[in-house]
């Protein structure tokens, strides 16, 4: 017993030094975190094999949440049980996480928000942003089915912007995309297994789904600072398809126009969180830090990765027979769909209303975009350029 008592803990071990090691070498997005997850966890330690890891990558990627922290969670799983899954998630993303809360401590304590540098950071969000969802599109609504479900999110979410809108477009758009796509054929793949039993799949499912419908209700009865946090983001967490740079919109939502914050202060953490390594939801740990200090961007990091722990820890036990399941995957293709139409209604309102606001702005998001997608320069140098750009706007 003492010594699988210790083998296990040299396995957590393992997994804090490997997966911190990552949180503090993984710049680039979600997409970058994969490939570097594949070469550190399936390549060089055989933690996993090829199809196993692909297996979970695909699961992931049909999940709402950060992909990347979710693999990371996953293999955690694989490797040390739930623990081990805790273990891997807590290494990928303090580094990130206390970086941004000194951050916002440093906004609070100087008070340098209106510098030009942060009119910069904000055009260099709508950059970012753009990039993602014209990506998303390009993947998710590839037909005219899908175009006209995104087009009716956009529509609905823009002249209705409330807290329940997002989630009704969301069932709305799954049962379209059920109707429309159950019948498409699917491609089971190779099966992996995960040491999580189906009883706690179902609990943390049921978890997940009552949140989801129960947080705004308590949110309304209560009118508590804390548990709005924990509502606005829980459910941004719960509804992003595509990874950290896509939940900036809803966010901003959530948080800006509600008097949260000012927008310059949300856009310079925004250009903080792409600046550091590891999941950009990270980024709720700059928010929570400015509306309630370092203990509220503790709470907001918990918030917004709860949904993305217990989806992924409710699904894993039954992945192989999801996967397979064609009315899942085609309401899933519906759902995808919607998300697309609501990114871009929130790319305009707030994000666009609020950063391009003369002639010169605009000509430095063309810039920028420019820089990022076809010169295919890192985020960081964009996130300086931006910053840059901004300063000589303010001063010309």
């Amino acid at each position: 017993m003492q010594e699988d008592t210790g083998s296990r803990i040299k396995t957590l071990m393992e997994i804090l030094v490997v997966s911190t090691r990552l949180g503090l070498t993984s710049f680039g997005g979600p997409i970058a975190h994969l490939g570097y997850f594949h070469e550190e966890y399936v390549r060089r330690r055989k933690w996993m094999d090829e199809a196993a890891y692909a297996d979970l990558v695909a699961l992931c990627q049909f999940l709402p949440g950060p992909a990347s922290s979710q693999v990371g969670i996953g293999i955690g799983v694989v490797r040390g049980g739930l623990i081990g899954g805790l273990v891997s998630f807590l290494g990928f993303t303090l580094p990130s996480v206390i970086a941004l809360i000194l951050f916002a401590l440093m906004l609070n304590t100087y008070g340098f928000e209106d510098a030009g540098w942060i009119d910069g950071m904000k055009v260099v969000a709508v950059v970012v942003v753009a990039h993602a969802i014209i990506g998303m599109a390009q993947k998710l609504t590839p037909d005219l089915e899908r175009r006209t479900i995104a087009l009716g999110a956009l529509v609905i979410t823009l002249l209705w912007q409330t807290a329940f809108t997002q989630v009704g477009v969301i069932l709305l758009a799954g049962i379209i995309g059920f109707i429309l796509y159950r019948k498409h054929s699917t491609d089971d793949g190779d099966t992996v297994h995960f040491p999580i039993s189906k009883r706690v799949g179902y609990v943390c499912l049921s978890l997940f789904f009552a949140l989801l419908v129960l947080l705004p209700v308590l949110r309304e009865a209560t009118s508590n600072q804390w548990m709005a946090m924990l509502d606005s983001f829980y459910r941004s967490g719960a509804l992003v398809f595509g990874g950290g740079h896509v939940v900036l919109p809803l966010l901003e939502r959530e948080f800006v126009p509600t008097g949260w914050m000012t927008a310059q202060e949300f856009l310079a953490g925004y250009g903080a969180a792409q600046a550091v390594p590891g999941p950009l939801f990270t980024f709720a740990a700059y928010l929570g830090t400015i509306i309630s200090g370092w203990q509220g961007g503790l709470f907001a990091v918990f918030a917004i990765f709860l949904p993305a722990f217990l989806l992924i820890l409710g699904s894993l036990p039954f992945w192989n027979m999801l996967r397979s399941n064609p009315n899942i995957k085609g309401a899933l293709t519906g759902i995808n769909a919607a998300v697309v139409g609501i990114l871009i209604s929130a790319l305009y309102n707030p994000i666009w209303t609020s950063s391009i606001n003369q002639t010169a702005d605009f000509v430095l998001a063309a810039i920028l975009f420019s820089m990022l997608v076809h010169w295919k320069l890192p985020p960081w140098v964009v996130v300086l350029a931006g910053a840059a750009g901004g300063t000589l706007i303010a001063v010309l």
